[in-house]
């Protein structure tokens, strides 16, 4: 029976992802049909018809390698699940309305349950789980290539290097801050440490609790800690929450902090006429 839809579906194929493009362009969260070309939209379109009528027409490992293939493209591509699901509900009911209308389930197909039954179901199975794998690999791959881009110490001057913090800190992003810090003090000799928060959108407890234990961390190894940076709203945040930054030295902005880290290092920036 599976092979009959199969064979029903390569004979109608371009009719029916016509109708399943449709489909797809009048959901009204979707991007994909917006943002991507006419002709990466049409190949796309038929890789994926190709890969519903491959699941039952070829060898699992043929139809496994083709899914995997088809799950990177779309987790690049920016497809969310709930896209996925919508793609494939909408791709049943095309399937289902073409055979009706040519009076095909008349043939032997009961009901369009039997058709989910037999087919569709465990294919939306075997596609969530492919797409859930390759996104999960992805969001992991791109956590890890955050990590090495941020947290970085940079010198700027002779014993004088700087943090800057973008982005949420957790525990986990808390503790390479810890590493980087300290490896970087030593590596660099450096004798103040500015930590940026610029970049850092909320300052809570936890954030300020592994900001203060940077800044101990730093004292242990000989340098000093400075946090620049700091918002207005963050400055209120702070006081609010009682958290108490007395042993920092702390500046609204990175450039007064630089100031203020060359004149413990007894330099200062001066105009030279020329």
């Amino acid at each position: 029976m599976n092979k009959r839809i199969a064979s029903y579906i390569h004979e109608n194929i371009d009719e029916i992802l016509e109708n399943w493009r449709v489909k797809m362009e009048e959901e009204k969260d979707d991007r994909f049909f917006q943002i991507m070309s006419d002709k990466v939209v049409d190949n796309t379109v038929r890789e994926f018809g190709e890969l519903m009528i491959s699941s039952i027409t070829e060898e699992k490992a043929t139809y496994t390698a083709k899914l995997n293939d088809f799950s990177v493209q779309i987790v690049r591509y920016g497809w969310s699940i709930s896209f996925v699901l919508k793609a494939l509900t909408n791709f049943t009911e095309v399937i289902y309305e073409k055979m009706d209308e040519a009076e095909y389930l008349d043939e032997g197909f009961q009901s369009h349950r039997e058709i989910l039954t037999n087919w569709i179901t465990p294919l939306n199975h075997s596609i969530v789980d492919a797409y859930s794998v390759v996104w999960e690999k992805t969001v992991s791959l791109q956590k890890i290539a955050l990590q090495e881009l941020s947290a970085s110490l940079i010198p700027v001057f002779e014993k004088i290097s700087v943090m800057p913090l973008v982005g949420t800190i957790d525990t986990e992003r808390a503790k390479l801050i810890m590493e980087n810090l300290l490896q970087g003090v030593v590596k660099h000799r450096a004798e103040v440490v500015l930590l940026d928060i610029t970049g850092v959108p909320v300052v809570d407890t936890m954030v300020a609790h592994h900001i203060i234990q940077a800044a101990d961390a730093v004292r242990l190894v000989g340098a000093k800690c400075m946090l620049v940076g700091i918002r207005p709203e963050i400055a209120q945040t702070i006081v609010t929450l009682g958290i108490n930054l007395n042993d920092f030295t702390t500046t609204s902005t990175l450039q007064k902090g630089m100031e203020q880290a060359l004149a413990m290092t007894n330099r200062a920036i001066v105009e030279v006429d020329i």
